[in-house]
């Protein structure tokens, strides 16, 4: 009976937590544009001129586009991170005390500079010096220069609202959590620093610059905000086309010496269709320059190269994230802090030609348009700002274009932001998937079924919308029979959003059979890099010699990141087995791929990355060490206890790996994959009794996590404590009611009741 649970162990184990690859940047790696922490060059030598070559600065800027500067000043972009002066600072320093979590924390001057007395890592109250504002409305955060380089980010805000607005009064990010200094989410700690987290999207021409010998940041910018040259690249060139314009013909001239040439609007105009009644572009949009530059802070994504503003696609420094659950609602609505870029290109909008200088004046950041004027710029009035259309009193909430179609979610506790992803409300998925509605937003006092009712009365039917993959999304969360269907389905939908048919292909790779094994395969020479590259990631499962087949070309494929995805994929093929004509291809590749973790050498999930690639190549040294900097760099980082214990595992050396599992849950005792591991590792020991009390701890630790509870009920049941397995299956289905692998289970522990 053990070895047979241990086969289905390792079975369910290569999905699960064996595998922190490249995607775990996807999920813990991401800058946080408008969020904690921001390191500044301290010296002046960070931010001289003659660092930054082709950068001529905003002075030169503002020589010949005073307009678009007089537009800027005061934009958000201009303040997005200043010294910390008089002039700056709007938070009240007056000797003023805010405490959270047993600490008192004190602001006030000495003369004009201004200071926290605070929590340092280890807990002591000392003085801290603010050197910068982060940020200005809806609140402004502040900014403390640390050893090493590094800036960061107390977690202690200021609400910059009006008094009237509930503003005026310092606040903590995390209210209720208690965060302390031992805490991973300490001002002190990496997710709050600057130069790992957020630089890159609050100064202009960043450059990390970190040290991984001597572990500190030599970062540095040319402008301490996001002025022109974020946006539009260097400069310099554009200097010289503007001076010698009347010599220059051709491309180069329609270059204008920049970078970043937007031209999506260029010549566009929007008419009405006669016979649908709807908004056309009169060219099709054949370029997302402008949303790709945008996308570069304004999404969720991990960057893997420095962005030189070179004019290269998106992909080519930066990982977008897909539909995750814990980031977006199955039906792809904000859930987490994803900003707009993932949203946006779910629209029907986005599809149509909309560009997001359609709706927002680039410089100052404002609407076009205020109020529903901004919609009406392309909708008919008499056919949109209709109670007919809206169905609520003109001028009030509900009649708002904002209101049903891009509801808000508050993120920093305060700052509202919104669902860019433009739909129609489906209170009826919320009545069967549990997804929210800009309805019962409002209407909180109501059902989701009241709401969908209502709708249907109005119309006479269900709206369908655009967006057409919650069933599919939800199935994959859900483990449900049909889950494979779904998902091959929605991958082969050309009319919804590249980003949910990745989603589709990436949740692929748990439900490989003939059929989806086809439509990857199809998937693989989609146009959009996104579906490829989450495709080349479903083959994952594949042997070697059939990966090889599928993935080699990708090798070359035209952006940096898929390529450096297919290298990752095949680090297992040996030397000898590779093709002399694919060997440049494939080194080249690889060490683009090792070069995407040097960059990000600040960060554990790197180092994991590398101990993965390093495991699978048979470099266990190598491994180990990748895998022991991951954890030195970050105690908390689960993945790298998790994958040096299954390093282990592969060296028949359980019992380092115990110790490892064990160091781990000592630092982090809350931590179900700890729990879950060392279970896994006491079943291979054949101790069954300690098995079952972490996997019984993982299970309660992790409660929505249906695959520990049934392993957890899977092990009761080889130790024939089939009533408690029984009740551990029940009250996991209360939490995925429609879990294939639980339900199976289910009827398995019945039948052997009633035998």
């Amino acid at each position: 009976m053990t070895a047979k649970l241990i086969s289905l162990f390792f079975k369910k184990l290569r999905y699960t937590h064996c595998v922190y690859y490249l995607y775990f940047l996807l999920v813990l790696a991401f800058a946080f544009p408008t969020r904690a922490a921001a390191l500044a060059p301290s010296s002046a030598s960070r931010t001289s001129p003659g660092n930054h070559a082709d950068y001529v600065g905003l002075a030169k800027c503002r020589e010949c586009h005073a307009a678009q500067t007089e537009l800027w000043q005061g934009s958000h972009h201009a303040l997005a991170m200043q010294p910390a002066t008089d002039k700056t600072v709007l938070g009240n320093f007056n000797n003023i005390a805010f405490s959270y979590a047993e600490t008192t924390s004190t602001f006030f001057k000495r003369g004009n500079t201004f200071f926290v007395r605070t929590d340092d890592a280890d807990g002591r109250l000392k003085a801290f010096e603010i050197k910068y504002t982060f940020g200005v409305s809806p609140l402004q955060q502040y900014l403390v220069e640390l050893p090493g380089g590094r800036l960061q980010a107390l977690s202690i805000a200021w609400d910059s609202r009006p008094a009237e607005q509930g503003g005026q009064r310092w606040f903590h990010l995390y209210p209720g959590k208690n965060i302390t200094h031992g805490d991973a989410l300490h001002w002190t700690g990496r997710h709050q620093n600057w130069n790992f987290m957020c630089a890159e999207c609050h100064s202009t021409h960043l450059e990390k610059n970190y040290d991984p010998q001597q572990r500190v940041y030599r970062t540095t910018w040319s402008e301490i905000n996001v002025s022109c040259e974020a946006c539009h690249g260097p400069g310099a060139k554009h200097v010289i086309w503007a001076n010698k314009a009347h010599v220059q013909k051709g491309a180069e001239a329609d270059k204008k010496g920049l970078t970043h040439r937007f031209g999506e609007r260029r010549n566009i105009r929007w008419t009405h269709d006669a016979k649908t009644g709807q908004s056309v572009r009169s060219a099709p949009r054949t370029i997302d320059t402008e949303i790709q530059v945008c996308a570069a802070c304004h999404s969720r994504r991990a960057q893997l190269f420095e962005d030189d503003r070179t004019g290269q696609p998106l992909m080519d420094s930066f990982l977008p994230s897909l539909l995750d659950e814990g980031n977006y609602h199955s039906d792809g609505q904000i859930d987490g802090e994803v900003y707009e870029y993932g949203s946006f290109i779910q629209s029907r909008m986005y599809q149509a030609g909309v560009t997001c200088s359609d709706c927002h004046e680039p410089h100052g950041l404002k609407l076009r348009k205020p109020d529903n004027g901004v919609c009406l710029q392309c909708h008919r009035t008499e056919a949109y700002e209709t109670r007919e259309h809206h169905f609520h009193t003109p001028q009030k909430a509900g009649a708002h274009c904002v209101d049903c179609h891009m509801p808000p979610k508050n993120f920093m506790v305060i700052d509202a932001r919104r669902d860019h992803s433009l739909r129609i409300p489906r209170p009826d998925l919320s009545a069967r998937l549990g997804t929210p509605n800009a309805c019962n937003k409002c209407h909180t006092d109501k059902t989701a079924r009241w709401s969908a009712e209502k709708i249907r009365h109005w119309y006479g039917h269900n709206p369908r919308g655009y967006q057409n993959y919650a069933k599919a999304l939800q199935a994959a969360r859900s483990h449900t029979e049909n889950t494979s269907a779904e998902l091959i389905a929605l991958l082969q939908d050309m009319n919804q959003p590249a980003i949910a048919r990745a989603t589709a292909a990436r949740e692929l790779q748990n439900w490989l059979n003939p059929e989806s094994f086809q439509a990857l395969a199809t998937a693989l020479h989609d146009t959009d890099p996104m579906v490829r590259l989450a495709t080349l990631e479903s083959l994952r499962p594949l042997p070697a010699n059939t990966r090889w087949q599928l993935i080699r070309l990708f090798l070359q494929d035209p952006v940096r990141v898929v390529r450096i995805s297919a290298a990752e994929l095949l680090a297992d093929i040996p030397a000898a087995r590779v093709p002399a004509a694919d060997r440049e291809v494939l080194q080249a590749a690889i060490a683009d791929y090792m070069a995407a973790q040097t960059f990000n050498a600040d960060d554990p999930a790197a180092h994991v990355n590398l101990g993965n690639f390093y495991t699978v190549q048979g470099k266990k040294a190598l491994a180990e060490r990748s895998y022991r900097l991951a954890i030195d760099l970050d105690p908390s980082w689960v993945p790298a206890y998790v994958n040096l214990a299954d390093l282990f595992r592969r060296m028949d050396q359980d019992s380092k790996g115990e110790q490892v599992l064990r160091s781990g849950i000592r630092r982090l005792p809350q931590a179900a994959d700890l729990r879950y591991s060392l279970g896994l590792l006491l079943v291979r020991q054949e101790d069954l009794p300690a098995a079952l009390v972490s996997l019984r701890q993982a299970a309660d630790l992790a409660p929505a996590n249906a695959h520990y509870s049934y392993v957890y009920a899977m092990a009761l049941q080889n130790a024939g404590q089939l009533r408690e397995a029984r009740a551990v299956v029940d009250e996991a289905l209360e939490q995925a009611p429609n879990d294939v692998m639980l339900g199976r289970l289910r009827s398995q522990l019945r039948k052997y009741s009633h035998e």
